[in-house]
């Protein structure tokens, strides 16, 4: 049988339309598509909530795919190897609550697990602004990446979500706009983002996890993100702190979306 090209076309235009239009109300939207932001998708899809992520580069599985420094393996602590052995990671020790993963095994995998629990990823969309009602946020603004990095005036659109997850890394692209369009409203000791402090490890694996929680009705912060709206330091190429606050968060939604 010969391939027609404009099936093949429609085939796709077809099947995007209809994942897009089916993802426009969400019980969880989660921005930036790194380790912490797959975990909690992965978590929450697997509870049976319907989530989406939306990913403004190409590639989905944020700064863990280049380990440090482009040298492609990752550490993680004890604590945290459950969430990778719950994907089929393999760990090896390095020495004592040490252990080390292969960056490509690892991303490849919980990006691979999280879609098939049901997490609908979209890459190449940015999240230009937020949906706001006078109690709580509502939802996200959307847009083409190719569209911001070409300075194009393109009108965005919009999906409605019960609860948004910031999980942009240092950059914090949705709660910078909630300080900036919001001043003072932020759960922190400013009531707005007290920026990434210097690297300290062990501190900053700690306090991911503390940090990891509401900051603006409706608003959750995951992994370095975490931190950087807290006032945390960074913690540099290892991974458990942001495996773990994926799966807090998610284990805080599912209480709150009931179930």
């Amino acid at each position: 049988m010969a391939l027609d090209e404009i099936v093949i076309t429609r085939a796709i235009m077809d099947r995007y339309h209809e994942k897009f239009k089916n993802s426009l109300e969400a019980d969880v939207a989660i921005v930036g598509g790194g380790p912490s932001g797959l975990v909690a998708g992965y978590f929450l899809a697997r509870a049976g909530k319907k989530v989406v992520l939306f990913e403004r580069k190409l590639s989905i599985g944020g700064g863990m795919w280049g380990g440090g420094m482009m040298y492609n393996e990752i550490v993680v602590q004890k604590p945290a190897v459950h969430i990778l052995e719950e994907f089929g990671v393999r760990t090896a020790v390095y020495e004592a609550d040490y252990l080390t993963a292969d960056a490509v095994e690892a991303t490849g995998l919980i990006v691979g697990g999280a879609v098939r629990a049901g997490l609908t990823i979209f890459n190449c969309m940015t999240v230009e602004d937020v949906v706001m009602r006078p109690e709580r946020m509502e939802g996200l603004v959307l847009n083409w990446s190719p569209v911001e990095m070409a300075g194009l005036h393109i009108d965005p659109l919009t999906m409605r979500s019960k609860f948004v997850v910031d999980a942009t890394g240092h950059d914090t692209e949705v709660v910078q706009v909630v300080e900036r369009k919001f001043p003072g409203k932020l759960n922190t000791p400013t009531g707005r983002i007290e920026g990434e402090k210097s690297m300290w490890a062990d501190q900053a694996e700690k306090l991911t996890l503390d940090n990891s929680r509401e900051v603006y009705p409706g608003l959750y912060v995951a992994g370095m993100a975490a931190n950087a709206v807290a006032g945390g330091p960074r913690m540099g190429p290892i991974f458990g702190g942001m495996l773990l606050s994926g799966e807090k968060v998610a284990r805080e939604l599912i209480e709150r979306l009931g179930g």
